[in-house]
């Protein structure tokens, strides 16, 4: 009977024999390589009949306080790599939890790791560099297109497949950017000898970092050792962030310039010196690429030149953990085969070594927002609890805040830090701890001297003007606890120190009271905002813009003299005619802002314009923008045409747009004449007086009685135009002759 393959609970994962099965799923094939989280499992998933490989967590750390912090990186490292689609990185298929341990599936990688390339080859080719780095550079930029940082970019999570293709993997370190910093349950976390300036010294986890790594990288490939060494790691970290890079021409003499200067842009100490990610960088390769000669892709520093151990690298040496547990022992190098689950057992001897575990100063701590650390330096000291502290100043330097000593005057000055110890320990043996501790060095601390400030000893030393960022790791090395507040400055550039309490380079602050360094740093130039609805009369920024302008914190304020330029018939007054800067513009608090403010419709007077033609007043209003509303009448003195009165007096004040009344003569008022002979007398008077006339009556003899009283004629005689008024203003006279019976 055929045996069931066994099925493999998750907390004997770390010693999984062949042909068990993690949940019913995944058939353990054989063990690829320890790290220092997991182990990490050739496997065939049944269910899609497909190789694969399992990262496995080892049980101490499931089982450990910090467990939550591992969990989330190996949840996290899931969720980076889904989040990127790109051949150069390595897929993450499954995750899941079995037994109290988590694990991830990803893709199997036919091939070896980077590292094991190196130790293979020792130095590489520019032409194979510049492939391995722009792969590499192609796949961040995917990463970082999706808000992804890697973190932990080294040769041990460069995979190159069987075709020689890279695929980055581990992405237990990566976040996002908007959540990026370095620590996690109190410890720092990464690779000496690749760590980025600013994640060593402000946790600060960027794109540009990642490319810091990536040009270490570079410079290892090409020279066979990485730029800075040391026994130490914590001083191998302070060279990266105290030290520029050195050109990869000091070592690989003949290089081409531009293959020199691409890889110093990648690894500047700034930040903002390296291109903004992997998409710009990867840009920048390919420009280079395309003016590269036969031989400039053909140079390469022969491995005899470059002094390596034969079993490990001064990248290995640099990266050693310095509080890692204890990791196994290193297992001698296995035959390399075109198989990656034979080839890259490398990473057992490689992995265990090269993550840097560095103790942060305070424990209790949010484990994804550390801001201070310190660095145990070569010669702490113990403490009475057995923990360990960095030396003071004066102890490694032999004065006080000098810490940028070059490793040879460490050398000489040895003897002298070791003969002050001892007399400390004297001094407080026979009596004279209590004015030594009390009273003495050891009862206080002394602000260091910034680099590069230059201090007379009868002039007290402001500490202003210092970049911040240097100062505070000199805060660090010598053990002077510190708070920061920020404060906008127009004088300090943004990141530099205003001041400091104690304010200058000498000042004591004292141990026993745990008196900190008060620190204020620049934020630069304050910044304010134009309301972005100034220019609209309606709103209230821009009923009263000026006072809208210094709320929004712009106190530099111009207004320009009143003139004709400032008067607007359509700007209301007290709103903007212009102003200088954009509306929603930022701008710095004292950018100089002119506006010109409207006074509204000028005042003028009223003309006379009485006595003038109707074409006449209307050129002299619209010289005054007034408007003129025309109306006729008769006048039995104004001529026709001209204008009879206006609504305004003249010489009243009105404003630009105003309305007048003008009312324009028709001339004197006429009729024609009816005729009304044959008419009765009495009905001829009647309708004339009503027509405004001044009727006269005589008498006319007839023989005829039937004619009496009836109109024998008239003056003015009917069908004559005749005025109703004289220019006095006097009605004209009619005269009727009338008829009348002699019998």
């Amino acid at each position: 009977m055929k045996k069931e393959p066994q099925q493999l609970t998750m907390s004997e994962a770390p010693h999984a024999p062949e042909g068990q099965v993690i949940e019913g799923r995944y058939r353990v094939v054989s063990r690829i390589a320890d790290g220092g989280m997991a182990t990490v499992y050739q496997a065939v998933d049944e269910r899609l009949g497909r190789t694969v490989a399992i990262k496995i967590m080892h049980t101490q750390l499931a089982q450990g306080p910090h467990r939550d912090q591992f969990v989330e990186r190996f949840h996290r490292e899931a969720r980076s790599a889904a989040a990127i689609a790109n051949p150069h990185i390595v897929q993450v298929y499954d995750t899941g939890e079995f037994d109290g341990l988590d694990y991830l599936v990803m893709e199997y990688v036919h091939g070896v790791n980077l590292r094991y390339e190196m130790n293979q080859q020792g130095t590489f080719s520019v032409r194979e560099t510049l492939r391995i780095i722009g792969e590499t550079l192609d796949g961040l930029a995917s990463a970082h297109r999706a808000g992804v940082v890697h973190r932990d970019i080294k040769p041990e999570n460069i995979l190159l497949n069987d075709r020689g293709h890279v695929q980055i993997t581990d992405f237990g370190l990566a976040k996002t950017v908007s959540q990026a910093t370095l620590s996690s349950t109190g410890i720092l976390l990464g690779t000496a000898a690749y760590l980025a300036p600013e994640m060593i010294e402000r946790n600060q986890a960027t794109p540009q970092g990642d490319l810091y790594s990536v040009g270490i990288m570079a410079w290892e490939m090409l020279a066979g050792k990485v730029p800075f060494t040391s026994n130490n790691p914590v001083t191998l970290v302070f060279k990266h962030v105290h030290e520029d890079v050195p050109s990869i021409v000091t070592v690989c003499e003949g290089i081409n310039a531009n293959v020199a200067a691409f890889i110093a842009h990648l690894t500047a100490r700034a930040v903002e010196a390296r291109p903004a990610d992997a998409s710009a960088a990867l840009a920048e390769l390919q420009r280079l690429q395309s003016i590269l000669a036969v031989s400039d892709w053909q140079y390469q520093l022969p491995a005899a030149n470059v002094n390596i151990s034969p079993n490990t690298t001064q990248a290995e040496d640099a990266a050693a953990p310095m509080n890692e547990g204890n990791p196994a022992p290193p297992t001698p190098p296995a035959p390399p085969t075109q198989q990656f689950d034979d080839r890259t057992r490398k990473l057992d001897r490689v992995k265990p070594n090269m993550t840097t575990v560095m103790p942060v100063q305070q424990q209790n701590v949010d484990p994804e927002a550390t801001t201070r650390f310190s660095l145990p330096l070569d010669g702490d000291v113990n403490t009475a609890d057995g923990s360990t502290r960095p030396q003071s100043p004066a102890m490694q330097n032999g004065d006080y805040g000098n810490a940028g000593k070059d490793e040879s005057s460490k050398r000489h000055r040895t003897p002298l830090i070791v003969a002050g110890v001892a007399a400390f320990l004297l001094t407080c043996g026979a009596g004279g701890w209590a004015w030594w501790c009390y009273q003495g060095p050891g009862s206080y601390w002394t602000m260091p001297q910034p680099d590069g400030m230059s201090c007379s000893d009868s002039v007290a030393c402001p500490i202003t003007g210092v970049k911040w960022s240097d100062y505070e790791s000199l805060l660090k090395v010598s053990d002077i606890e510190y708070e920061v507040s920020e404060k906008y400055s127009d004088s300090i550039t943004e990141g530099d120190i205003i001041s400091t309490d104690p304010a200058n380079v000498g000042d004591r602050g004292s141990k026993r009271r745990g008196q900190k360094v008060k620190v204020v740093v620049s934020k630069g130039v304050r910044q304010a905002t134009v309301p972005a609805d100034i220019l609209d009369a309606t709103s209230a920024s821009g009923k009263d813009p000026i006072n809208a302008l210094k709320k929004a914190g712009f106190d530099n304020v111009e207004q320009t003299t009143a003139s004709d330029d400032t008067y607007s018939m359509e700007v209301p007054q007290g709103a903007l005619l212009s102003l200088s800067v954009d509306p929603g513009a930022t701008l710095p608090h004292n950018t100089t802002i002119t506006v010109t403010v409207s006074q509204g419709p000028k005042p003028v007077t009223m003309p006379n314009i009485v006595g003038k033609t109707k074409d006449e007043a209307q050129q002299t209003m619209d010289d005054l923008k007034l408007t003129a509303n025309w109306t006729e009448s008769f006048d039995d003195k104004i001529p026709q045409g001209q204008v009879i009165s206006t609504s305004v007096s003249s010489g009243n004040t009105l404003h630009w747009g105003d309305s007048v009344d003008v009312v324009v003569s028709k001339g004197p008022e006429t009729i024609t004449l009816p005729n009304y002979v044959g008419q009765k007398a009495s009905d001829a008077k009647a309708a004339l007086e009503k027509l405004g006339f001044t009727v006269k009556v005589s008498s006319q003899l007839t023989l005829n009685a039937s004619q009496d009283k009836k109109v024998a004629s008239q003056d003015p005689v009917g069908g004559t135009e005749v005025r109703i008024r004289d220019e006095n203003g006097t009605p004209t006279t009619i005269t009727l002759k009338m008829y009348s019976s002699l019998f």
